[in-house]
């Protein structure tokens, strides 16, 4: 997998207590038993993590697998990046 996502792994396993064998590229955060309040925070987390990406509150849903929320988060970093 890719650097970010194994950076959102670290977040959930170390900033959120998310047990580490439960995490994988397929699994949502509806698997995991995370509200939409969860994954704003998250977001901010992850904001601040990948700096001068915007993340907005909406970018990952409960239903969406953490490798389409690494993928998503990619795409921002890209768009950032881009002048």
């Amino acid at each position: 997998m890719s650097d970010v996502y194994d950076r959102l792994v670290g977040l959930l396993v170390n900033r959120f207590e998310v047990d580490r064998a439960a995490v994988a590229p397929d699994v949502t955060f509806e698997d995991l038993e995370v509200d939409s309040l969860f994954l704003v925070e998250l977001l901010l987390v992850a904001q601040s993590e990948f700096a001068g990406a915007d993340l907005g509150e909406d970018l990952v849903s409960p239903s969406d697998t953490i490798g389409r929320a690494a993928e998503l988060i990619e795409r921002r970093i890209a768009t950032a990046a881009s002048p």
